[in-house]
């Protein structure tokens, strides 16, 4: 009886201490895709679909290019959609969340807002030569 006690407890704190583990990947992993998406949303045209493409590099559970949202900001850091104005390009993931498998919980894990901003580069335009492939 008390084996089954105490195994019980133990066998929950280990799949606590694997699901803290894969929290700890996945977040980083988020971090790693916004970080990724703002850098090809530095050097590719505006709107280009490679950039939601580039953050969801990952098997990631249902983690989709709808929870990228991706910014042209303007030297105040205010969006904008003139193209002459963009000076910076930011890359937010939102909206995520994930189920945890800790026995006896089915919780749902929410992921924070994550976000990276990058001066703009070429943004899919070149003086010489062709464009990049995004």
């Amino acid at each position: 009886m008390e084996f089954a006690i105490v195994g019980l407890l133990v066998i929950t704190l280990l799949f606590a201490v694997i699901e803290f583990g894969r929290i700890v990947f996945t977040l980083n992993m988020l971090q790693e895709g916004a970080r990724r998406a703002a850098r090809v949303a530095a050097v590719c045209e505006v709107g280009n679909a490679a950039v939601a493409k580039a953050a969801v590099f990952t098997d990631l559970p249902e983690f989709s290019p709808s929870n990228v949202v991706v910014e042209y900001l303007d030297q105040n850091g205010t969006p904008t959609e003139t193209f002459d104005d963009i000076r910076y390009v930011r890359v937010r993931i939102v909206n995520y969340s994930f189920p945890i498998a800790i026995p006896l919980i089915n919780p749902t894990f929410a992921a924070p807002e994550f976000s990276s901003t990058l001066p703009r580069e070429s943004l899919g335009i070149t003086k010489f030569g062709a464009a990049p492939a995004c």
